[in-house]
């Protein structure tokens, strides 16, 4: 198998295994888990597995010189990329679909490129103004018919994933000039141990210390969610960024709705209407379509 070929199967895996995530917090709530609780456990379980890959990796040196500010950025990146988004993404799983989760956590690419805008006043193409612009049509779609199923408690559901989108969008423009000095393995487990760190604060503070007391599924759906949703999912995408390059990889994330949408649809019975189908498919085209011109302008 070449190089290329490995990689797509490297991403298309690692994005089926992230894609699952929402499905594993779906059904854990079934239990009447605590979101603080449920988030503990994912990142406590995956937590040796990182601590494991840095003690592999702790004779490689890092790609540049590592200075005390580089380390500062590094904790707000952990903080903002891995904690908040994921804090806001698993409360707002308490109110919408699995599926509708993962099509709103999408919109992240045309997100990063207004955060470009803003930070770096990089300048926003016609061709990405018209992708961004059909993506959030195809969510609006989505949005407004689950509105008609679900009632207004979607709302608040909604806006949470989309705080989640936007820290993440936060966290892959702030870092991408502080990957190349860690090194990607390194700073990925430095970023999930901080993330980790600022759990275990915030449970200190406002958790309810009832984490013993649940059914067994509980624990297995945390455990399977930091290994199977988590730490083996980061690794793959890694391994693909580095054989297809991330703008190829990019497109790849197209599955990622899909994906969900067909596990909950197995796993959790989620319907979807015609409507919701079809906001889908625009969001889809919309952001594959900015990836493979930003692939083009990048080949340019």
């Amino acid at each position: 198998m070449s190089s290329k070929s490995l990689g797509v199967f490297y991403g298309v895996l690692g994005v089926v295994m992230f894609s699952s995530k929402a499905v594993m917090v779906k059904l854990a709530y079934r239990y009447d888990v605590d979101t603080l609780d449920l988030l503990l456990f994912r990142m406590l379980f995956s937590l040796p597995f990182y601590i494991f890959i840095l003690f592999l990796i702790r004779k490689k040196s890092a790609n540049t010189k590592i200075v005390g500010k580089d380390y500062a950025w590094l904790l707000l990146f952990g903080f903002v990329g891995y904690y908040l988004a994921s804090y806001f993404d698993f409360l707002g799983l308490n109110y919408i679909k699995a599926g509708l989760e993962r099509i709103i956590l999408f919109v992240y690419p045309t997100i990063v490129v207004f955060l470009s805008w803003l930070i770096f006043r990089q300048k926003i193409s016609k061709v990405q103004f018209i992708a961004i612009l059909v993506t959030y049509v195809g969510v609006l779609i989505t949005f407004w018919d689950e509105l008609e199923v679900s009632g207004n408690e979607v709302l608040l559901g909604g806006f949470l994933v989309l705080l989640s989108a936007i820290t993440y969008a936060s966290y892959l423009v702030g870092s991408g000039w502080l990957i190349p000095k860690f090194g990607v393995l390194r700073f990925t487990c430095y970023a999930m141990i901080v993330s980790t760190i600022c759990i275990v604060m915030h449970y200190l503070v406002s958790g309810h210390w009832g984490f013993m007391d649940y059914p067994w599924p509980v624990y297995a759906y945390g455990f399977a969610m930091a290994i199977f949703a988590t730490f083996i999912p980061s690794f793959l995408v890694s391994a693909a960024i580095e054989r297809l390059g991330a703008s190829n990889f990019s497109i790849l994330g197209s599955l990622g709705p899909i994906s969900t949408i067909l596990l909950a649809y197995v796993f959790l019975d989620e319907k979807l209407t015609y409507w919701q189908l079809v906001g889908m498919s625009v969001v889809i085209f919309g952001v594959t379509y900015l990836s493979i011109q930003g692939k083009k302008r990048a080949k340019g």
